[in-house]
């Protein structure tokens, strides 16, 4: 059974799992589905059809499900979606999706949102993505596993960022990111890799030293930035290197940030 204060709306339809806690002023939307044990600190706002995983904690002034920041919107039926044990912390933004983008916002599991962040209509954020202090990720990016995005920074629409992949602060970024790229500046550049996340998760010395090689490659190689790519899958043993040339090879809407720019 769920625990609603008195305070708080919540509108027929609306799906609760067991043991959700609805704090003080929270509005909850007719069309909305909470997993078990979610919770909604006070004050927060979830409409639209919106779906919420178990064990998420909604912090303060937080909206979440509303219509896209998009012109182009006409109130098609769009969703977003959730995963489980996110935390998602006071003033974010969530959007559901449009029609023209596929029409489903989602964000993965076991995410942190800090405050003031955004994530935009049609947006696929993968799990464990870190997107701090008012950073804003614009409308149809995708943010796979393990991203960190840092305060006060900006992901223009449509970019792709790889997996395990660091923005550092106040930084714009107009171009793909290569999985395990560090990038940095007012107007992104590439400058190197994710040196201290990869060890945070127990890379292999193996692995950081065939990605140390793959990128001197990428920067420095002969050839055009995908043909240097191919020639890297053909030639390392390294997953991790596989997985930025799977990235490169994928298709994409945006140019890539490359080593230097």
């Amino acid at each position: 059974m769920a625990d609603i204060h008195p305070s708080a709306v919540v509108e027929p339809g609306a799906e609760l799992g067991e043991g959700c806690i609805i704090g003080p002023f929270c509005l909850v939307g007719s069309q909305v589905r909470l997993g078990d044990r979610v919770e909604l600190k006070s004050h927060v706002v979830v409409t639209g059809r919106t779906e919420i995983g178990a064990d998420t904690v909604v912090f303060p002034f937080a909206v979440i499900g509303e219509i896209p920041q998009d012109l182009k919107f006409k109130g098609e039926d769009t969703r977003l979606v959730i995963g489980a044990r996110n935390r998602i912390r006071e003033h974010v933004t969530m959007n559901v999706g449009t029609e023209g983008g596929g029409g489903v916002t989602r964000v993965g599991d076991d995410g942190l949102f800090m405050a003031g962040s955004h994530i935009a209509h049609d947006a696929q954020i993968g799990d464990r993505v870190i997107v701090v202090n008012n950073a804003a990720i614009a409308g149809h990016c995708v943010l796979e596993d393990d991203v960190i995005v840092g305060g006060l920074s900006g992901v223009h629409q449509w970019v792709r960022i790889g997996k395990g992949a660091i923005i550092g602060a106040v930084t714009m970024v107009t171009n793909d990111v290569i999985p395990y790229g560090l990038v940095q500046a007012p107007r992104g550049q590439l400058d190197g890799l994710n040196l201290v996340g990869l060890k945070r998760r127990g890379v292999a010395r193996s692995d950081i030293t065939a990605l140390r090689a793959a990128f001197q490659m990428l920067a420095q190689g002969e050839g055009a930035f995908q043909d240097r790519a191919r020639r890297l899958g053909e030639e390392t043993e390294s997953q991790y290197v596989r997985d930025i040339v799977a990235f490169v090879m994928g298709n994409t809407d945006r140019s890539f940030l490359t080593p230097g720019g």
